[in-house]
């Protein structure tokens, strides 16, 4: 096993999953583009596109896994924010949608998941810069549009399948500016609904091959250890600090991927 090849891919899943727990998002929109282009900067690997979205999904499964355990355990002291209605609404139609994009994958030609990829960011900067209103207020009883929830889940759970991502970076946008979600509840509800999709995921990369063991492995041990850090860290942050933080994350994504396309 080369030692470098170790280092780099742990680095890699720990910073995505850190902030997987960080914003409640399952990291490939932060790890899709390091995948892409770190391993062949420092030599140790050079992934295609579905090589990369299976990398990636797999490590969206962890880091959300992880990041749920970590936060029901933080959820006990009475300060829950997730949402189960929104969770069974949005996570059912996101993992039939997730199921056939993951399967769908291995079918599609690399640029056109590299493509999809830099579109998706960019709506979701898009969204997330739009005024917003709502209230931060955390309540049971929260109303949202289910036609809604369901058709956009679906539809993000298909795309996502297919870049190997978990959805959350597109997802979160449309819970906040579209929903009317207030944000807590969105990054609380938002990382369990991502689990359910990378369930879905990771069942249709299985079944579509194109799948590297050992730097999928490494990649999720470094998951394991970066999404219980960045849970842990959410609650010490302002509500508004997180929402800009995912917004600049996501932009910086963007203006990396299509600069690669372009």
């Amino acid at each position: 096993m080369d030692i470098l090849l170790f280092v780099v891919m742990i680095v890699l899943g720990l910073a995505g999953s850190f902030f997987s727990g960080l914003l409640g998002i399952g990291g490939a929109i932060i790890n899709y583009p390091l995948l892409l282009y770190v391993p062949s900067l420092f030599g140790v690997a050079r992934f295609t596109a579905h090589e990369v979205s299976s990398i990636s999904m797999f490590q969206v499964f962890f880091a959300s896994l992880a990041g749920v355990l970590a936060s029901r355990k933080k959820n006990k002291a009475g300060s829950s924010v997730l949402h189960k209605g929104l969770v069974f609404y949005m996570g059912s139609s996101i993992l039939a949608g997730s199921l056939i994009g993951g399967f769908v994958s291995s079918k599609l030609h690399g640029d056109i998941i590299n493509l999809m990829y830099g579109i998706l960011a960019v709506i979701a900067v898009i969204l997330m810069l739009l005024p917003r209103r709502g209230t931060e207020e955390l309540t049971d009883d929260l109303p949202f549009n289910k036609m809604i929830a369901v058709g956009t889940a679906f539809v993000v759970g298909l795309v996502s399948g297919i870049v190997g991502a978990g959805g959350a970076f597109i997802l979160i946008p449309i819970m906040l500016a579209v929903l009317k979600i207030p944000t807590r509840t969105t990054i609380a509800s938002s990382l369990a609904i991502v689990l359910i999709s990378a369930i879905g995921g990771v069942v249709g990369k299985l079944s579509g091959g194109d799948i590297p063991l050992w730097p999928t492995f490494f990649t999720v041990i470094g998951s394991l250890i970066g999404a219980p850090l960045g849970s842990k860290a959410s609650s010490k942050i302002n509500v508004k600090l997180l929402r800009y933080g995912l917004v600049a994350l996501i932009a910086l994504t963007a203006i990396k991927v299509w600069a690669s396309i372009l």
